[in-house]
């Protein structure tokens, strides 16, 4: 079995921490595209959602995790306990998350369900891939908010559909596979096809933004229900 590698660099991420929600037992915020939630296994991948938190909530943890790209909501347990009991929460699939996304071209169908199994791929790590044999159940669905064109500055318009993602399961990397399985890769996508279509490959970002969360506070049991537009 071959070792794994990390070679990413991430660059330095300026944009800080928005804080959504807090009390004495979690914090909800706004993740920035750029960052990663924890610090990498590479020494020069110090900088993350956990490191930037620690100073000031010592026994955090994170409960779930968004891509290095991706933005929006995370929510971070302030202690053990609280850490437990939403992780049950999620492990149990009682917890709603959606996301928006930018889409390359334009989906036929105006809602549909993305069922595709997902592995690792050690060859080609960070990548994961879809395997009827190796991989996890996954279940996505998509609602297409809208279809349309983006002028470039070259005066090309680049088909664009903007769509709310909505994961059943939480396997790494399953929306960005998901949505390249089905031939319509998330713009800005570095890892599955989001660069490739002419005039994306300068797209500044991942164009997924996690834009709610829907949850039971384990302390007061009131639902939490979090929601935060989508920058792009």
């Amino acid at each position: 079995m071959s070792t794994i590698i990390d070679t990413f660099i991430a660059p330095t991420c300026h944009d800080k921490i928005e804080y959504l929600y807090q009390d004495e037992h979690l914090l909800v915020i706004n993740k920035p595209s750029g960052l990663l939630s924890l610090s990498g296994k590479n020494p020069q991948n110090i900088d993350s959602v956990h490191y930037r938190l620690v100073p000031l909530f010592p026994e955090c943890t994170l409960v779930h995790r968004l891509d290095f790209g991706t933005s929006g909501v995370m929510v971070i347990a302030l202690n053990k306990a609280i850490n437990r009991a939403l992780c049950q929460q999620f492990s149990q699939r009682t917890v709603t998350k959606a996301y928006d996304a930018l889409l390359c071209g334009h989906l036929q169908n105006d809602s549909g369900v993305i069922e595709a199994p997902i592995a690792k791929d050690p060859q080609h790590f960070p990548r994961m891939s879809i395997s009827t044999t190796q991989g996890k159940a996954a279940r996505s669905y998509y609602q297409v908010i809208e279809r349309f064109y983006q002028t470039l500055a070259d005066g090309t318009r680049l088909p664009l559909t903007r769509v709310r993602l909505t994961p059943e399961t939480g396997r790494t990397h399953q929306l960005r596979i998901h949505c390249q399985y089905i031939g319509h890769p998330i713009l800005g996508c570095d890892l599955y096809g989001g660069l490739l279509l002419s005039g994306t490959e300068h797209t500044p970002r991942l164009m997924l933004h996690a834009c709610e969360l829907h949850f039971i506070h384990p302390v007061s049991e009131q639902p939490m229900d979090i929601y935060l537009p989508s920058p792009f």
